[in-house]
């Protein structure tokens, strides 16, 4: 049989090979990218944590103190009103939203007003423990 010069298209084994190649570079590959969820959750919390801690700095830099225990993170995105009022709050404010950590919890902020700690629990959400369910503490950044 004679292809026509308009008729194109592929054969039907052309389509197998390419599936096959395609199926196993997938196998190949998937496991390798698959398995580094769990790391990658914990870099971002760790990048989070740090512009955190950059917004938490310009508010001490502005105001002399950081927002307390009772204010939380928040006294980032709206101007506080209880506890330690800032004199100097930045009107366009220093976060814009609070992130949350990867795991969908909220990240842990506790201060008197002159230093603090600011971690997520991991994976479990509860303190402590190992591997993907480690804390990521500001204090070990």
């Amino acid at each position: 049989m004679k292809r026509l010069r308009d008729e194109s298209g592929f054969t039907l084994i052309e389509i197998m090979v390419v599936v096959f190649i395609l199926g196993l570079l997938i196998t190949l590959v998937a496991p390798r990218i698959l398995g580094r969820t769990d790391e990658a959750r914990q870099t971002k919390a760790a990048a989070d944590i740090k512009e955190i801690e950059q917004a938490l700095a310009l508010y001490k830099l502005d105001n002399g103190f950081f927002p307390t225990s009772e204010q939380g993170l928040q006294a980032l995105v709206t101007q506080p009103t209880t506890g330690l009022v800032p004199r100097r709050w930045n009107p366009d404010g220093y976060l814009s939203k609070l992130p949350i950590d990867p795991w969908g919890t909220p990240y842990v902020y506790q201060s008197d007003g002159s230093a603090y700690v600011l971690k997520s629990f991991g994976a479990d959400g509860a303190e402590g423990g190992e591997g993907k369910n480690a804390d990521i503490d500001s204090r070990n950044l």
